[in-house]
């Protein structure tokens, strides 16, 4: 049996892209711009299906003819029925601090951030009508009209999701490290991901533009202060200037800055702006057109067109309900907070930078270490020696340091202070709380299939499974806290001082979800790829 979401309808988020982007000349990515002729700044492509990207997958064949390893998100959803709340949505945010140690092999007790997580973001639904699922070439901006039951009719509107993604301070500098955009400070990126694929026909864009801009395309665009893009943000004419930080421009932010996130729609598109109010900076960027936002035509084979078309971006739901959805995507929701873990690996012996681990090289920390499988990519000897594996084996061992007990715990000597972030306010003064909130993981697409069985459910576990059963040590949880008058979430363990609510740890994650995904014919399959659970608003005491 095809296994569509075992595939590639795992949200891949975007940073992704910034690895191919700028490793594409020395791994071997497609560097060609798009007219052919050699750039200045040459056009940049993810071509999953040639160098692997996409790996550990049961079957890929359905979408991409290829592997493909997903992405693990633990995250916290949010829910309103108040009109607005699904393209409306206003955050408290502080970014955590990395301890003042430095991590290295010998001591399993010390992580930073870019161990834990290359990217954690902030998620809503948008209006892509060149996007997945194909069926009509409309889409109302923030309208509940959108919200279509598949099982009841193949004709959902094409969409798309953002993910404003936050990068913290780098292990080596970008661009050997990319998503991290300096060795100390934070910066953030709009990222914008469509699927070119229609389910019912099984068509895919051509060759030729998939080569150009992948078949999940991305709009990419830092968060600048002027508020302009620095380079195209369309996947047709993104260029490596698209995904290079450029300190003079771009909003960088130190750890432990207090910020305001305002997510809203405006004229021409979604528009984030992000205030330091530690620092008194701004950012921001708008989804438009003007600001080189735009759609990839889908043109199937045997069309060798790719065309870029100038689109506005706009929220699809005028709410944020378990109705709500992106019909293409492992996760369920519209209005979320996710974590990006499980993409960080030790390496006791890297030959070349930028390359793999050794064969006789030795993976984990402390007296966790073993034999290396030789499978991670992207390593670099700089200490702490190890691999960002985007392009790898990605999660098949959930042995890295995202999956021992190493977070956010209130140890500040030895692992990092957590993200703190508020619920969510909307409404014309962002002075409406959302009603109601869900815990989601996506880890029943993500372990073995010897181990979860997503057509049955059988097998699948809250703590992530290897091909031989072994549970990971460890595995984050969101916790509910205040410090000082505000009411926070964390993420990570239990955090004396702050918690108050940990809604039974991993948990809190819920039982399994099923959800129906399209298929040749307007058909549809329910498959079992979250666990979730969902619960009224949660305070503070």
């Amino acid at each position: 049996m095809k296994v569509l979401v075992r595939s590639r309808l795992v949200l891949i988020p975007s940073v992704m892209l910034v690895v191919a982007a700028l490793l594409a000349i020395p791994l071997g990515y497609n560097a060609l711009h798009p007219s052919g002729a050699k750039a200045a700044s040459p056009h940049m492509s993810l071509d999953c299906t040639s160098f692997r990207v996409c790996t550990d997958v049961a079957d890929s064949d359905d979408v991409f003819g290829g592997d493909y390893v997903g992405h693990d998100e633990p995250s916290l959803l949010f829910y309103s029925d108040v009109a607005g709340s699904g393209s409306r949505q206003q955050y408290r945010l502080t970014l955590p601090k990395d301890p003042p140690v430095r991590p290295t092999q010998a001591d399993a007790n010390v992580s930073a951030n870019f161990q834990l997580h290359p990217a954690f973001w902030l998620g809503v639904a948008m209006c892509d009508t060149q996007s997945y699922p194909e069926q009509i070439s409309t889409c109302a901006p923030g309208s509940d009209s959108n919200i279509v039951d598949i099982t009841k009719s193949p004709n959902h509107p094409g969409t798309a999701f953002t993910e404003l993604q936050f990068y913290p301070p780098g292990w080596v500098g970008w661009p050997n490290n990319p998503g991290a955009c300096d060795p100390t400070k934070w910066c953030a990126a709009l990222n914008i991901d469509s699927l070119s694929f229609n389910p019912l026909t099984r068509q895919s864009i051509n060759p030729t533009c998939r080569s150009i801009t992948g078949q999940e395309y991305v709009n990419f665009a830092f968060i600048t202060r002027n508020g302009r893009t620095q380079a195209p943000a369309n996947p047709v004419e993104s260029t490596l200037t698209t995904f290079t930080p450029d300190p003079t421009r771009d909003l960088f932010m130190n750890s432990g800055d207090q910020l305001s996130v305002t997510l809203r729609d405006s004229t021409h598109g979604l528009h984030i702006e992000i205030k330091d109010l530690t620092t008194g900076q701004t950012g921001s960027m708008t989804a438009s057109a003007e600001n080189s936002f735009g759609q990839v035509k889908f043109a199937p084979a045997p069309s060798t067109e790719c065309t870029n078309i100038p689109y506005d971006f706009h929220p699809m739901y005028s709410t944020s309900s378990e109705k709500t959805d992106v019909p293409w995507a492992t996760h369920s929701y519209n209005v979320a907070f996710s974590d990006e873990i499980g993409h960080w690996e030790y390496c006791s012996l890297v030959p070349q930078d930028g390359g793999g681990c050794a064969a006789n090289a030795t993976e984990g920390a402390g007296s966790n270490q073993e034999p290396s499988d030789a499978d991670e990519s992207l390593c670099f000897s700089q200490a702490p020696s190890g691999c960002s594996d985007f392009a790898g084996a990605g999660n098949t061992g959930f042995d890295g340091p995202s999956y021992q007990p190493v977070w956010p715990d209130g140890d500040t000597a030895h692992h990092p202070t957590s993200i703190l972030f508020s619920t969510p306010l909307t409404g014309d003064g962002f002075t409406t709380s959302f009603s109601r909130m869900g815990f989601e993981t996506d880890l029943p697409a993500l372990e073995p299939p010897s181990q979860c069985n997503i057509v049955t459910g059988a097998g699948c576990s809250l703590i992530p499974q290897t091909d031989d059963g072994v549970p990971a040590a460890f595995y984050p949880f969101f916790t509910l806290g205040r410090v000082g008058e505000h009411c926070v979430w964390t993420i990570g363990s239990d955090i004396p001082g702050i918690t108050q609510n940990d809604f039974g740890r991993n948990s809190q994650y819920g039982p399994l979800l099923v959800r129906n995904f399209l298929r040749a014919g307007g058909v549809t399959q329910p498959l079992f790829v979250d666990f979730q659970q969902i619960l009224p608003l949660a305070s503070c005491k």
